[in-house]
């Protein structure tokens, strides 16, 4: 299952072109590449600074500065685990080492055959629910390490397949 297209110059201007007109119109037009790319591409950088006439170095400052900008393409499935005082009081660590150990990732990295990236938060807001993740934008509470396995089962078989 693709989530994002493919990087594509002609994409990128036609959606800065739609978003031009915003007042504010750097972080809706970030948010709208990342949405159609999955990322923020290093050649957006100059497109951006000259469609709103700022320096790229205001925009790499305003892309590093805010967690959520990817600057590399994710993994298919995203995975982002929450890492906040509730979260861990609720075994999110004894959690977050399995799912490490079974996908073979580290926070910020995105596995070998490309299935799975892995991002820490620091809270989802589900926290009578802990621990809680978000796989694939879908909010999940008292996630153990076998529900995490049930949970992910079904996408591991899906790249085997």
């Amino acid at each position: 299952m693709e989530r994002h297209r493919p990087w594509a110059e002609e994409r990128a201007c036609a959606i800065l072109a739609e978003h031009q007109h915003l007042r504010g119109a750097l972080l809706p037009m970030l948010h709208a590449l990342q949405e159609e790319f999955g990322y923020i591409d290093d050649a957006a950088l100059p497109l951006l600074a000259k469609t709103l006439n700022l320096s790229r170095a205001e925009i790499h400052g305003v892309v590093s500065f805010y967690h959520e900008f990817r600057r590399q393409r994710p993994g298919q499935h995203v995975l982002k685990v929450c890492r906040a005082e509730a979260c861990q009081s609720m075994g999110a660590e004894a959690l977050i080492a399995h799912i490490q150990d079974h996908l073979r990732i580290d926070f910020g990295h995105t596995s070998a055959d490309g299935r799975f990236s892995l991002e820490a938060v620091y809270c989802l807001g589900n926290c009578a629910l802990s621990p809680s993740l978000l796989l694939d934008d879908t909010l999940h509470g008292r996630v153990s390490p076998a529900r995490f396995d049930a949970l992910t089962a079904p996408l591991v078989q899906e790249a085997a397949e």
